[in-house]
């Protein structure tokens, strides 16, 4: 695939993917560029390590400043969690650090887990909402309190 047809496809799926999706797009992109900083460490490429080092770390750091509606304790303890390893992430990068940018791939790796098994759920969430919908028929969805309707919050604890 060419380099502009490779392009069209990436736009074209950011564009029409979900927030939910992009996120999950952002995982994937911190997980790839972070193993290339690794590879660089091991066959002492300063530009591998430092381009892809650099390139997690940016989507570490849009994902940390990125403001999900979620509780607030929990949007705290995330962005303790990308605080994290933003930091192994330096660290793995200036000190050439095999163990740290270990750490910081294992962490986005289980992070990127915890994000697919949540989509999991809030899918099947709303396919109950929609199976519960169609079951009462079309008078009770519209005679229902849009307030009563709203989504369960989500929430992961550990």
């Amino acid at each position: 695939m060419s380099t502009e047809n490779a392009a069209a496809y990436l736009r074209t799926q950011v564009t029409t993917a979900s927030p939910e999706q992009l996120r999950l797009m952002l995982l994937d992109g911190a997980i790839r560029f972070a193993r290339q900083g690794r590879d660089g460490i091991t066959k002492k490429n300063h530009e591998q390590v430092f381009e892809g080092f650099s390139r997690s770390r940016n989507i570490v750091l849009e994902l940390t400043n990125t403001k999900p509606d979620i509780d607030p304790t929990l949007r705290s303890r995330i962005n303790g969690l990308y605080t994290f390893i933003y930091m192994q992430l330096v660290d793995a990068s200036f000190e050439r650090d095999l163990g740290k940018a270990d750490k910081a791939i294992e962490l986005l790796e289980y992070e990127r887990e915890t994000w697919v098994l949540a989509m999991q759920r809030a899918a099947e969430l709303r396919r109950a909402e929609t199976a519960a919908a169609s079951a009462s028929g079309p008078a009770a969805a519209v005679a229902t309190d849009p307030a009563s309707s709203r989504r369960p919050a989500l929430s992961i604890q550990g």
